[in-house]
């Protein structure tokens, strides 16, 4: 029983060792490529009823999703500082409207609110193409090698 569960813990740290072989850094800079290349010309506001969900992407932009199937890409000015770390943030809004230059993220107690200075739509039809072809894989055929005695 005792070897069972070593082999499994042995595995496991295998595994999740292996799943992330690419650096954070890049990571981070694919996500924000796909929206980019996903958000659409910018707007002046957006109206929604709930923040369903958000995802930062460093700290001065940050994916606002209003609904499961609708995303805004927010820019933000002089940056946000602790954005990537911050479990929960607030935004505001005048009668569930949010408008650049005026709205603003809210994260920690102690910061100061960071304001929208961009907002535009994603295209989440367009992100999912452009995710999925970023996990594209290169795959090239083993080269055979003679053998030495040949």
């Amino acid at each position: 029983m005792y070897k069972l569960w070593w082999l499994t813990s042995v595995a496991l740290a295998g595994l999740l060792a292996s799943c992330s072989r690419v650096p954070y850094a890049q990571r981070q800079q694919q996500r924000q490529a796909a929206y980019a290349a996903a958000a659409g010309p910018a707007v002046r506001h957006f109206h929604f009823v709930t923040l369903y969900s958000w995802e930062p992407l460093g700290d001065k932009q940050v994916v606002i999703y209003t609904r499961p199937n609708e995303a805004w890409l927010l820019d933000l000015g002089g940056g946000c500082p602790e954005l990537e770390y911050t479990p929960t943030i607030g935004l505001t809004s005048m009668f569930n409207e949010v408008s650049i230059n005026f709205d603003k993220i809210l994260i920690k107690r102690g910061y100061f609110p960071c304001t929208i200075t961009q907002i535009r739509p994603v295209d989440m039809a367009r992100l999912k193409i452009e995710q999925q072809a970023q996990r594209k894989i290169d795959n090239q055929p083993r080269v055979q090698s003679s053998p030495a005695g040949a």
